[in-house]
């Protein structure tokens, strides 16, 4: 199981949303094909067919637990994590 997987599936189970690092979680939106721009502390994550914007800031070295809730509110909305693996 891949770090990325490992972090999806943390927060998929939504039961350690203030304990997930900030970079893991950061690394998670890239590997679900997401862009980043940053400006200052504010790392702003979107991808084509998805309407919701996602801001994400760290706090420390943590993600703010409100945000992981709406990282995987986006996931399960689209489906993001049922993509089939058949390579």
């Amino acid at each position: 199981m891949t770090r990325s997987e490992k972090t999806l599936s943390k927060v998929l189970r939504g039961t350690s949303d203030a304990s997930i690092a900030f970079e893991e979680l950061r690394q998670l939106m890239f590997t679900l094909g997401f862009d980043e721009r940053i400006r200052g502390s504010h790392h702003i994550f979107t991808r084509d067919g998805i309407e919701e914007i996602l801001n994400l800031q760290p706090k420390g070295s943590k993600a703010k637990p409100y945000q992981v809730k709406q990282v995987r509110r986006v996931i399960l909305t689209y489906r993001l994590a049922q993509v089939p693996d058949e390579e």
